[in-house]
């Protein structure tokens, strides 16, 4: 278990330094490095400390974020196809910046939409408890989740239907394709604080996951509070996943995808798989980060298209697979 998060992590440190050094702005590794620790007074270096650093570090928290998310619901649910997005959470973060941009909100200050996306997350969890109930099964919440992404959708259609002004609906459909482009340590610094709350209360739920394993009924024998345990779920899950979605737009298959490649290496156990998926999810991120600006770089080729170009056809790999061990 140490040697696969040594290798991962060394993975993504590699990444971590190669999304540093690419970019239009071409410099060796040694320059891009010595621009980012000492301030020489080139516009290199604010290259560095103001484009490369946030979109690197926001890459590696976003991608930690989904990895752990989607092995926290795939070990809660006990279902490998389950995803982060299933409690309607970044549906409800995309409903909010749908709506920031569409009134116009977005241009009032600098982190208007990101906060507005984290307001509507919030309201959507709450609506998810409440739906469920404080008592409900996980099917009740996964029905909860369905609701209120439903809903969620619904209104971002008709807000793009409804739209009197052709760029601002152009804008919106850009913004939920997903992208890292542009963004500064303000994001990171706003994402940071909530996406650190939704690790913890994650990290900390392995031993219960391990109880589930052998049901509801066994793990509750075993002194695990379940109640506890789905608050604490929803909680992070959604803390993870608003902040995400709000400073990057909608990115998906990272938290289907990295914890089925990964559970073989962790001998199922879902404690074990929770940091992996972190680590896996993050190098995934950088990957797709860096492929985005190596593939079409005079372009601007978002994320979120690139992650669906990676994660359909491993998506399709797992239909098949489970498919083939149920029959």
């Amino acid at each position: 278990m140490m040697r696969l998060l040594f290798l991962l992590g060394a993975l993504v440190a590699m990444l971590f330094a190669a999304s540093l050094a690419i970019g239009p702005a071409e410099a060796s590794f040694a320059k891009s490095l010595s621009s980012l620790l000492t301030d020489d007074g080139t516009p290199f270096t604010l290259v560095m400390r103001e484009i490369r650093l946030p979109r690197a570090l926001l890459a590696v928290m976003i991608g930690a974020s989904l990895g752990l998310a989607g092995a926290a619901m795939q070990g809660y649910l006990r279902n490998p196809l389950a995803e982060p997005g299933l409690i309607g959470v970044s549906s409800s973060a995309a409903l909010g910046a749908v709506l920031s941009l569409q009134t116009g909100f977005a241009a009032a200050f600098a982190l208007a939409l990101p906060l507005s996306a984290l307001a509507a997350a919030l309201v959507g969890v709450l609506l998810v408890l409440l739906l469920a109930g404080p008592r409900g099964a996980s099917m009740t919440l996964i029905l909860a989740g369905i609701a209120i992404s439903a809903m969620a959708g619904a209104l971002i259609s008709l807000v793009l239907n409804l739209s009197p002004n052709p760029y601002a609906a152009n804008e919106i459909v850009f913004w939920m394709m997903g992208s890292l482009a542009d963004r500064s340590m303000l994001h990171v610094f706003l994402a940071l604080p909530v996406m650190a709350l939704g690790w913890v209360l994650l990290g900390t739920l392995g031993r219960g996951f391990d109880a589930l394993t052998l049901g509801e009924d066994a793990a509750s024998s075993m002194g695990i509070n379940l109640s506890r345990l789905r608050m604490a779920l929803v909680v992070g899950v959604s803390c993870v996943v608003g902040a995400g979605t709000a400073v990057a737009g909608a990115i998906g298959f990272v938290g289907l995808v990295v914890p089925h490649i990964l559970r073989p290496f962790v001998g199922g156990r879902p404690s074990r798989l929770l940091w992996a998926s972190a680590l896996g999810g993050a190098a995934l991120v950088l990957a797709a980060d860096i492929a985005v600006r190596l593939i079409m770089p005079d372009r601007d080729l978002k994320l979120g298209v690139v992650m669906a170009l990676i994660g359909a056809p491993l998506f399709l790999h797992l239909i098949f697979k489970t498919r083939k061990e149920l029959s």
